[in-house]
């Protein structure tokens, strides 16, 4: 009897230890800069804080981005792909070697028809499965990817069509979603409802607009990022001020984005507020094919009418650093431009004045979308107001209509062709440079002009196109980079956007918040962080 009820002391403190090693992280609460909750059906909405708090959260990828360390740019690193390689005969086509033992939130395994399935959501238009609302999302960043077939039932090749370097940036924007679980319920929107990927997290509870709630996927195959936490609270808080008082109430964590008037007293009361450098550039793109920024002496002189140090400084509380480009000086693609566009109301009146402007002659009113909030928006209607105070003073009326920021997106993807867009003249939506597509060829090849890709301006320069080309066929990073660096001093010199500064991605924490590392990234890898 003794030996019985020792035994089962023994057996009862083993279930105890073995639950309390799944629940000693706490509950991880987030108040995000979105409006609603990012899209759950895959190809995730929202910008980059989809990406972000969802779509990597959920999901994953063949490739992942690595988010474990702050003090480098985050290299790629095998994710649902084991490797990865060009064809040696056939440099037009990838080969990915897929990870086994690998399952879905629903139980389901992954394997190569899962990674078709999801390749055919996005770029198979007549295909069952389509996901017309998620392809809209992200196939603009997979322009590479022509095709997709199975060697065996862990092997896929994806066919570019032309010899292309950029497949790997690609493919980490193409999360796997489960065949098994849409087969169920034939619908998106139904398997947003219930969503089912491979990630770390899967969701328990949806809430539109309110919140959404996940657990830790505790059959995840990666016992390094197994999450430490015992459940993850997505919260939508688009104004600033709300997420502040939710963070120092103690509603949340977690904040994005912070009120830069706050953070000193943030830090004061205990509070962590954490930055690092990140490839991320706001902006204002305009348009090439209207008055008043169809003239590039018009451009450069907004450029130079812009006090980008007041902005960070004043504004920012040095949460930014000023802009003179696509890419910050020091980065590999920064090269030399031969203008650098210091704050010079001066020098821009005397480029009006050259492009034909002035007392007898106003530069047509231009009307400039703009968001509330959003990922990567920063403070957009205070930031906008100090750029309209600028640019009024040396001459160039600019008119601000703010609109939610998935509005923005969507009407910024259909391109300033239609309706509702024909009467705008730019957009102010803050971009990432992550790598070369991203960073130039979605925006500057004429190849990308909408509806392929993004470039609405629209971006049309010879010499950049066969630098772009030449780029994307080039598999040594160190010429790439060179090459990327002269596209660099062109596009600065043509000054397609009003450049105007880099985040520097601030985040407020609650002292309790431990283990998180704040990557150069856009993204953030949750499975280290606990509340404790």
């Amino acid at each position: 009897m003794r030996r019985l009820i020792a035994v089962t002391a023994v057996a009862v403190l083993a279930l105890v230890f073995a639950t309390s090693a799944f629940a000693q992280g706490g509950h991880l609460r987030i108040g995000m800069t979105a409006s609603d909750i990012p899209y759950t059906g895959g190809q995730t909405d929202n910008g980059f804080e989809g990406f972000r708090f969802v779509g990597y959260q959920i999901y994953e990828p063949l490739i992942n981005w690595d988010l474990t360390r702050g003090d480098r740019l985050p290299p790629l690193v095998p994710g649902l792909a084991e490797s990865w390689e060009v064809r040696k005969d056939n440099p037009a086509r990838w080969v990915f070697k897929l990870r086994k033992n690998v399952k879905f939130h629903d139980g389901s395994p992954f394997n190569a028809d899962a990674v078709i399935f999801s390749f055919e959501s996005i770029k198979k238009r007549d295909a069952p499965h389509f996901d017309s609302y998620g392809s809209a999302q992200v196939s603009f960043r997979l322009t590479a990817l022509k095709g997709i077939s199975k060697l065996d039932d862990y092997t896929v090749e994806i066919d570019t069509g032309a010899p292309t370097s950029f497949v790997p940036y690609q493919i980490v924007y193409m999360v796997i979603v489960s065949p098994t679980q849409w087969n169920k319920v034939k619908d998106w929107r139904k398997f947003a409802e219930q969503p089912s990927g491979t990630g770390p997290f899967k969701v328990t509870r949806f809430v539109p607009r309110e919140r959404l709630e996940l657990e830790p996927n505790r059959q995840y195959w990666n016992d390094k990022r197994m999450p430490k936490v015992d459940k993850l609270t997505l919260f939508p808080m688009p104004e600033p001020t709300t997420r502040l008082a939710a963070l120092r109430s103690g509603q949340v964590d977690w904040i994005e984005v912070p009120p830069p008037d706050s953070i000193a007293q943030l830090k004061g009361a205990g509070f962590q507020v954490v930055t690092n450098s990140y490839p991320h550039n706001w902006t204002h793109t305009l348009r090439l094919d209207k008055e008043p920024w169809n003239n590039k002496l018009v451009r450069k002189a907004a450029n130079y009418a812009i006090d980008r140090v007041g902005i960070c400084k004043s504004l920012l509380n040095d949460m930014c650093i000023p802009a003179t480009g696509v890419a910050y000086k020091g980065h590999p693609w920064f090269g030399n431009p031969k203008e650098v566009y210091e704050y010079n109301p001066n020098k821009a009146r005397e480029l009006l004045k050259q492009a034909g402007y002035g007392p007898g002659k106003s530069v047509p009113k231009a009307v400039h979308l703009i968001s509330t909030s959003g990922s990567g928006q920063m403070l957009p209607l205070a930031m906008n107001e100090l750029i309209q105070k600028n640019l009024k003073e040396v001459g160039l009326e600019v008119d601000l209509q703010p609109v939610e920021w998935n509005t923005l997106l969507t009407r910024w993807r259909a391109g300033f062709q239609t309706p509702d867009n024909q009467g705008l003249n730019a957009w102010n939506i803050s971009w990432n440079f992550l790598e070369p597509w991203s960073g130039f060829g979605r925006f500057f090849h004429s190849k990308s002009v909408v509806p392929v890709s993004v470039n609405t301006m629209p971006y049309l320069n010879p010499e950049v196109d066969k630098l772009l080309d030449e780029a994307e066929k080039t598999f040594d990073i160190a010429k790439q980079d060179a090459i990327l660096a002269r596209i660099h001093e062109i596009i600065v010199d043509d000054a397609p956007w009003i450049f105007v500064a880099h985040d520097l991605n601030p985040r407020g924490l609650s002292a309790k918040v431990r283990g998180f590392v704040q990557p150069q990234s856009w993204f953030v890898d949750l499975t280290a962080a606990t509340v404790r």
